[in-house]
């Protein structure tokens, strides 16, 4: 079984307003089926991310591919929170 971490639409209402969580599934399932399990949440209105990276690790480790965007994402995820850490410490 082929595993892909990716983005699964769920805000719709009111229109032009999208939400997304980032999830693993089966290649074979559509972009808003059933999912594995879910590791995190992106609101591109907003720019809010948040990632369970130790679970993001653990897929990625196991087979688990990640969607350009999911990688994109990650890569952001990562610098704000080594900026973060930074101005706190």
């Amino acid at each position: 079984m082929a595993v892909h971490i990716r983005l699964r639409r769920i805000g719709k209402n009111p229109k032009k307003r999208p939400y997304f969580r980032i999830t693993v599934f089966d290649e074979r399932k559509a972009r808003d089926s059933r999912f594995i399990e879910e590791i995190g949440f992106y609101n591109p209105v907003n720019g809010v991310i948040n990632i369970n990276k130790e679970r993001f690790d653990y897929w990625v480790k196991n087979g688990a591919q990640a969607s350009q965007t999911v990688k994109s994402l990650i890569k952001k995820f990562s610098k704000e929170t080594k900026d973060a850490t930074n101005t706190a410490g």
